[in-house]
């Protein structure tokens, strides 16, 4: 293989984690290849929030000033998917161009995927007035008359959180059988103002590009600017699985057993950002790329010094 193909750490993924962890590694001056295939998972979002000095930043900026940053330091970037990976030894990364480089190191910071409720018009309006955390969209949509679309026992914590930010919650049971709702649920709801809707949501009702309300399968319509709806987390996983990563089942999905700076159970190979964990918001998938980075640099000066001794 040619030495141009050769790296001290490839990071598959291009977002907040596999920037920063490609930060670190080139500021430590190591031979770094950043492999992205494009598809960040808060694209559809016009903003990210509680990302301290960068509150408000549109998504696309963002990941447009990290590979920039990463530039300044020799890293090199293509827009290009990772479609198999072995190890013997080093790592051997194929991906789709056909092109096949090496890493003494690999990072994967391949994210998740979030596969929508199939409510006609939700995925159209996803990022807008349909969102999925408080945390995320609280704050700008605050106040105003809201719904939580129901897909899980776990949406009833959903709506509980959403009361912080609005008084006016509705959550429409949706796929959720009334049953499976806790005597301890009711009683949480009632106390949060939260009203209980039964019954399926057929359609959202849009407005001249505005979500004015929902459709119920009975043809009831309640009047709302806001639905809040969980999707379905669906990790990338494939390239830990190849490799023979442990993965952990968790109520969103499997994900790999990792250490505290995010390596997996194949010596060398690294997890960040949505890769690792379902609740890694951008703020923390940068810091589990930057603790990423900052471990293979240290990992792979101590092997080298071994191997000279």
């Amino acid at each position: 293989m040619s030495e141009n193909n050769a790296y001290e750490a490839v990071v598959v993924g291009g977002g907040a984690a596999g920037l920063s962890a490609a930060l670190v590694l080139g500021r430590s001056r190591r031979r770094t290849l950043v492999v992205d295939a494009g598809e960040p998972r808060n694209a559809p979002s016009a903003h990210m929030q509680g990302y301290l000095s960068r509150d408000g930043t549109s998504p696309a900026g963002f990941l447009a000033a990290g590979r920039e940053e990463i530039a300044r330091y020799g890293v090199e970037l293509v827009r290009d998917r990772v479609v198999d990976v072995s190890r013997e030894g080093d790592f051997t990364a194929v991906l789709a161009s056909g092109r096949t480089v090496r890493a003494r190191r690999l990072v994967i910071a391949t994210g998740l995927t979030d596969e929508l409720p199939p409510v006609p018009g939700l995925a159209e309006r996803f990022g807008r007035d349909v969102v999925h955390c408080p945390y995320c969209h609280g704050w700008e949509v605050r106040d105003l008359p809201t719904g939580v679309l129901a897909t899980s026992a776990l949406s009833v914590h959903q709506a509980l959180m959403v009361t912080q930010w609005t008084e006016d919650v509705r959550l429409f049971l949706h796929e959720v059988d009334q049953a499976e709702l806790t005597d301890q649920d009711l009683r949480r709801l009632a106390a949060a103002g939260v009203t209980v809707v039964p019954g399926e949501v057929a359609e959202l009702v849009v407005t001249g590009d505005r979500l004015t309300g929902v459709r119920l399968g009975d043809g009831t319509v309640h009047d709302l600017e806001v639905l809040y709806a969980a999707p379905r987390a669906v990790p990338r996983n494939d390239l830990l699985a190849r490799l023979g990563a442990e993965l952990r089942e968790t109520p969103f999905g499997s994900y790999p057993v990792i250490d505290e700076r995010g390596l997996t159970t194949v010596p060398g190979l690294w997890a960040a950002g949505n890769a690792s964990g379902f609740a890694e918001q951008v703020i923390n998938a940068a810091s589990r790329g930057y603790r990423a980075g900052a471990a293979i640099n240290g990992e792979l000066l101590m092997a080298d010094l071994d191997a000279a001794l």
